[in-house]
């Protein structure tokens, strides 16, 4: 076997894990599928006597192109925003990437909380808490410390997750429970299940950014609300629960590039009022967390 038969043989033992790296870095398939073809082409040029560890070299190389990527991306300051949106579903191809990355789902949750971090930050948290690579590894890959990684993953982690408050712990259960059950009626369509989750008198409010000229901004009564929500039902299906301000809420989110927020009061066990923010003004400021695990 020549050089470059081992190097592609090497390469492909590695690309689903090179893949499942990228896609929790970037948050996106196609430049996911780019950073690894570029490993690739790098790959080629290496003389691969020189290579003691080859996997741990794809990982290094992968992780530096998508920190680049991640410097590089610019911020939009007139990002449009559909009414209601509904997230594109998942990609059905017979491309054996796309089937990886499939496999490799992350939750719409996490990656929206992973783009709140800075490149850095990303990298180090993704690197150790998702992949479980050594901080002095993670330090060469970022050209940092040993310890300046850890303070970075450290940092990340604050960000990513929830403390868990013992004091608050029943009432967090008790409102992540009835808002799931909220979502899964949602996604049912059924009027007559959704409005079994609400209060009789509860209030749908938006703000404008968040519906069509033709939807009214607040609606009152559960047999209201629960019809608007029935003919959104599709939409439900790519919904996912998480922290909004210390409180569980819901978020749109394709692709991990946040849309819609759906924030709620909860009293006696069933929704009382709930509010769809989509405004940027609304959103920006929104601390958004991984749901403490139960």
């Amino acid at each position: 076997m020549d050089q470059r038969q081992f190097l592609a043989t090497c390469f492909e033992d590695n690309r689903r894990d090179l893949l499942a790296l990228a896609y929790r870095m970037l948050g996106s398939r196609e430049e996911a599928e780019d950073a690894v073809q570029d490993t690739w082409l790098r790959l080629e040029r290496v003389d691969a006597a020189s290579v003691r560890n080859l996997p741990g070299w794809l990982r290094t190389v992968v992780s530096r192109i998508c920190l680049d990527i991640l410097r590089g991306r610019h911020v939009c300051t007139e990002e449009p925003s559909d009414p209601l949106p509904a997230p594109a579903t998942g990609v059905t191809s017979g491309n054996p990437e796309q089937r990886v990355l499939e496999a490799e789902s992350v939750g719409i949750a996490l990656l929206v909380v992973l783009n709140a971090l800075s490149p850095a930050e990303r990298v180090a948290f993704v690197l150790h808490d998702m992949f479980g690579v050594p901080f002095d590894e993670i330090g060469a890959t970022l050209g940092r410390s040993e310890a300046a990684a850890k303070k970075l993953a450290s940092r990340a982690r604050h960000k990513v997750r929830e403390p868990h408050e013992h004091r608050r712990s029943v009432e967090l259960a008790q409102h992540r429970e009835v808002v799931a059950a909220f979502l899964a009626a949602a996604r049912t369509g059924d009027t007559a299940k959704i409005a079994a989750r609400l209060a009789p008198d509860v209030v749908r409010r938006v703000d404008a950014a968040a519906v069509s000229a033709n939807h009214p901004s607040e609606v009152r009564g559960a047999g209201a609300v629960a019809r608007e929500i029935s003919h959104f039902c599709a939409a439900a299906e790519h919904v996912e629960l998480a922290m909004i301000d210390g409180r569980v809420g819901l978020l749109v989110a394709p692709e991990g590039r946040l849309r819609l927020v759906i924030r709620f009061a909860i009293e006696d066990g069933r929704v009382r009022e709930y509010e769809l923010l989509a405004g940027r003004a609304w959103l920006e400021p929104l601390r958004i967390r991984l749901l403490p695990e139960p």
